[in-house]
């Protein structure tokens, strides 16, 4: 941290007040009164999910599911930073954490909400609730992976709890499709279950990381989008900043750095990357990198969410283009994490499609680097050659049992039983 910097000034300048029209208060005891009178199911969190209760910014406590879990994938994970989800899967193995990579999970349509608008209420909330049921459906607590699907799922969540336009439209579509109206006891982003499950993970550490100044971005869907249900803890930056993923970095035994525009957008937001990317470029050079690296002499930079380490990580070339070589590499909280416990840094967390050089970071707290790239590239040539059998983090088809069978809650839906108040 510089000492050159009036920390107080800045917090006092850019923080706002986190409010909404509605308290988060006010939405789950409506929640909870929808539930009574049967117009809508909630998918409770049960004893079996091993729920820990966290503090929201305003006081208002949060349970969070860590186990038994429902992964809703992101787009851009899976399509530009592969080594995130796999990241968070191994991780789940390696504590022995019970999920659900589900297939027939389908988008959030967050690209039409933020960067084009073209989409209606009905139709965002149908998507919504179609993988609210599917995981409903065979009790995994959903678990978002993505950040802007997670902002996006709350802002749906508290219109269909205070719009009853809204629910009378959609359900009869959900009906054509033998569901109904489900909404989560809680709306829960990964990076807040990786914190919660933080300590636990960092007992597996097998690098040491105190020598590691890490700078830390956290994503604006996340935080800034129905603000009061992200969770804070006074252990992490004084309760100033959400807990994920600056405490997530502080468990694993990494020395926060601060930097002043850890508020600012990582310049990806939806529609300016489309429509404007060298802003999106120039900004996330400019304003997040440049700041971490010159004020807070980071070494790494994490953050927790697709558009941001996207963004973060593969702008850099085009500063390089001119002259600016800084060359901070950026990792997902995830990817973090599951390196530091000795994850395979390419077939796990696949560094290989950074843009940034992740090398020299692993390097400094330990890996042998040269030795896993070794081994990956022989591997990927023993898969080219039939010599070797693709690896998997869990057995193909493990759990088809789910897909198949109905269970007892559902039945009624395919017509076996006796319809319950919630059809009403």
């Amino acid at each position: 941290m510089t000492d050159t910097m009036d920390w107080n000034e800045v917090y006092q300048r850019i923080i706002y007040r986190y409010s909404t029209p509605h308290g988060l208060n006010h939405v789950k005891e409506e929640l909870y009164k929808l539930e009574d009178k049967g117009e809508i199911i909630i998918h409770h969190i049960k004893p079996y999910n091993n729920p820990v209760k966290m503090q929201t910014l305003n006081g208002f406590p949060k349970v969070i599911p860590t186990t038994r879990l429902w992964q809703h994938k992101s787009c851009g994970q899976c399509g530009h930073i592969p080594g995130y989800p796999t990241s968070v899967f191994w991780m789940m193995n390696k504590m022995e954490v019970d999920y659900m990579d589900e297939p027939h999970q389908t988008s959030c349509t967050g690209w039409n909400y933020h960067a084009s608008g073209a989409s209606n209420p009905v139709a965002l909330a149908g998507v919504y609730v179609r993988n609210m049921w599917r995981a409903y459906e065979i009790d995994y607590f959903p678990l978002i992976h993505c950040g802007t699907s997670f902002g996006h799922y709350k802002e749906i969540r508290n219109m269909l709890v205070l719009h009853k336009e809204i629910r009378e439209k959609l359900r009869p579509i959900m009906r054509k499709m033998d569901m109904d109206i489900v909404i989560p006891e809680e709306v829960v982003h990964y990076s807040e279950w990786l914190y919660t499950m933080s300590k636990k993970a960092a007992q597996q550490r097998k690098y040491n990381l105190n020598e590691v100044r890490a700078a830390v971005h956290t994503p604006c869907h996340v935080y800034k989008l129905v603000p009061e249900d992200t969770i804070y803890d006074p252990d992490v930056f004084q309760g100033r900043r959400p807990a994920a993923p600056s405490g997530t970095v502080q468990n694993f035994g990494a020395k926060l750095v601060d930097y002043s525009t850890w508020w600012d957008c990582c310049g990806f937001g939806f529609r300016h990357i489309l429509t404007e990317r060298e802003f999106s470029r120039s900004f996330a050079l400019f304003k997040k990198v440049i700041p971490a690296v010159e004020e807070g002499k980071a070494d790494v930079f994490v953050t927790s969410d697709t558009g941001c380490v996207t963004t973060l990580d593969k702008s850099q070339w085009a500063g390089k283009a001119h002259g600016f070589n800084y060359n901070l590499p950026v990792l997902a909280d995830a990817q973090f994490a599951a390196i530091a416990m000795g994850a395979d840094p390419y077939k796990i967390a696949q560094i290989h499609w950074h843009a940034t050089d992740v090398e020299g970071f692993m390097r400094k707290i330990g890996v042998d680097v040269d030795d896993y790239k070794e081994k990956f590239i022989q591997y990927l040539a023993d898969l080219r050659e039939g010599k070797a059998e693709p690896e998997y983090l869990y057995k193909p088809h493990r759990k088809i049992d789910f897909y198949l069978s109905v269970p007892e809650r559902v039945k009624w839906y395919k017509g076996e039983g006796q319809k319950s108040t919630s059809s009403k």
